[in-house]
């Protein structure tokens, strides 16, 4: 059903692994299927656990899959009652809970395409997206009902919302009564691997946030990184955590999807990321595979340096994304947690297509040995270069653009790949490039590649950038702010910072008939970070603001956001 099994062999099996690789990609493919119809069926599965939940506040469950999928199929058909049709787009706003797995597995053997916006998001957000992918139904829960009704008047397609969890009674329709009016069964569409299943937003550095249309081959694109990052999984008592976001392409296609594709259970916690908690979580469910950005690493390691002096661990693999890791935290999780970082790089349109595999056995590694600051080696099954403005390859050593091939080195294609910008053909169009008769994605991101293969990221090639691990445009924090009266123009930047990578940073212009003065800047700046944090998602609030004149501009009038980079980069000892 999908990616062949990858072999274990010698010290550093790479080479190996890597050219004998096949993709096995069948004409018919459904998530919910693969992830759960199929292990609901088989008496031998159907009670295995697939979901434990937990709340902050104590609160503690567990679902098999029989369960999930019981529960899925009753969505099914009340959203197919409910005039949703294979195609449709429908929303969930909802963060790790039962709710959230349950409607993604609704959605996709209903053959309609899920998209997952993130609880943090304000209704400003909210309004663009839903509006963009023309959803006509909208799950939400306590922690989004309220920005999700605010929305609501700018998405004229959204006709129905339907409230879960403690948000019961706030919606068109409750979750549990929908549910509970419907049979636990129902007949599942036979979708093609090339049809789409999800709609993620990513935001992007000129105009509004493009979705990414993405199909359910994506899955099994994903599978090589994932079985090889997470050191051969499944083993026999694995355990899934992570606080990746279940609405992020991290959360969904690294964590929620790939557990349950191999029938493993996956902890869902709902509630804020502390470094205390994370341990706790890991020590109770007896978690052995685990995805952590950088930042949380960080605050676990300060936290408390000698971990497993204090809980028992049972981690076995750690992959870590969405920035470098450095030194000091590969070491401590080498030393301290017991586990060798496995890092990965990928993107929502093309995820998982770098990374490491550092899988240990009688002092041998199955995989590849991971070098600290290093993104990795390709995965199988993926073709990847580092090329330069022109689009031939660059030189070891040499920096350049990561591109991807659209077939792998047999010439078949990469199941990995999006299906293209949601309603943006010329975005689409702009991210390829033709050489030799191949088709190569440009990722924008940059690095340089050494002798023997490994990528060392350098930055991007335009003005995303990451904080904390998430993925920031400036132009969606640029348009809020501009919104706001004082404000006459500016601009966003990263500004460096030692605990999350980077932090929002915004130069303004402001209006003339704004006075100023150091009591009304102070008060100003709160109000510019109140103002975009009551609109857009809260990690995306400029936590630093300057006031100045004017902005570096192009003789074409536009703003050179680079030279602000260079400025903070410059501020900040030339350390990122």
């Amino acid at each position: 059903m999908a990616a062949a099994a990858l072999p274990a062999s010698r010290r550093d099996d790479y080479e190996e692994l890597y050219d004998t690789f096949r993709w096995a990609v069948p004409a018919h493919f459904n998530l919910a299927e693969a992830c759960c119809g199929r292990w609901a069926r088989d008496p031998a599965t159907a009670d295995r656990i697939a979901v434990y939940t937990e709340h902050e506040d104590g609160r503690r469950d567990a679902f098999s899959f029989a369960h999930l999928q019981a529960e899925a199929n009753r969505l099914s058909a009340a959203l197919r009652a409910l005039g949703v049709q294979r195609g449709d787009r429908v929303a969930i706003v909802m963060p790790q809970r039962i709710e959230t797995a349950i409607a993604y597995m609704a959605v996709s053997q209903l053959g309609a395409i899920a998209t997952p916006l993130s609880m943090l998001f304000g209704p400003e957000a909210l309004a663009y997206r839903i509006s963009h992918s023309e959803s006509v139904v909208a799950i939400a829960d306590e922690t989004s009902i309220d920005n999700v009704l605010a929305a609501r008047p700018e998405c004229p397609t959204l006709a129905t919302v339907i409230a879960a969890g403690d948000a019961r009674g706030r919606g068109d329709h409750d979750w549990d009564v929908l549910l509970a009016a419907q049979l636990p069964a129902f007949t599942a569409e036979q979708t093609k691997a090339d049809e789409a299943a999800v709609l993620i937003y990513t935001s992007g550095t000129t105009g509004p946030p493009k979705g990414a249309l993405i199909p359910h081959r994506a899955l099994i694109g994903n599978l090589p990184g994932f079985v090889c990052s997470q050191n051969w999984y499944p083993h026999g008592d694995d355990v899934f955590w992570s606080p990746a976001d279940w609405a992020w392409t991290g959360g969904l296609w690294d964590a929620l999807m790939p557990a349950l594709y191999f029938g493993k259970p996956i902890v869902g916690y709902q509630g804020r990321f502390s470094a205390e908690r994370a341990f706790e979580l890991l020590e109770r469910y007896g978690v052995t595979n685990t995805f952590l950005f950088p930042t949380a690493l960080k605050q676990m390691m300060k936290a408390c340096p000698e971990p497993r002096q204090r809980y028992t661990l049972k981690l076995r693999a750690l992959m870590s994304a969405g920035e470098a890791v450095g030194e000091t935290v590969f070491t401590w999780c080498r030393d301290a947690m017991g586990v060798v970082v496995n890092e990965m790089f990928g993107q929502t349109e093309i995820n998982y297509i770098v990374g490491n595999c550092t899988a240990q056995h009688d002092d041998a590694c199955l995989g590849w040995p991971a070098r600290p600051g290093s993104m990795g080696r390709p995965y199988p099954g993926h073709r990847v270069q580092v090329i330069d403005d022109e689009g031939r390859p660059c030189a070891p050593g040499e920096g350049g653009e990561i591109a991807v091939c659209a077939t792998d080195i047999h010439g078949h294609g990469d199941p990995v790949f999006f299906l293209g910008y949601w309603k943006n053909e010329a975005a689409t169009a702009a991210r390829y490039v033709e050489r030799d008769g191949l088709r190569w994605c440009r990722t924008g991101d940059l690095a340089r590649i050494d002798a023997d293969g490994y990528l060392w990221y350098q930055g991007r090639a335009d003005d995303v950038f990451k904080s904390s691990g998430y993925r920031i445009g400036p132009s969606e924090i640029e348009n809020c702010l501009l919104k706001h009266p004082a404000v006459s123009n500016c601009a966003v930047v990263p500004s460096p910072d030692t605990e999350r990578g980077a932090v929002v940073k915004a130069f303004i212009v402001l209006t003339p008939s704004v006075a100023r003065s150091f009591d009304s800047d102070a008060a100003l700046v709160t109000a510019l970070q109140e103002h975009v944090r009551g609109q857009l998602a809260p990690y995306e609030y400029p936590k630093k603001i300057e006031f100045i004149d004017q902005l570096p501009m192009t003789t074409t009038g536009k703003v050179q956001r680079r030279v602000l980079r260079l400025l903070e980069q410059e501020r900040a000892g030339g350390k990122r």
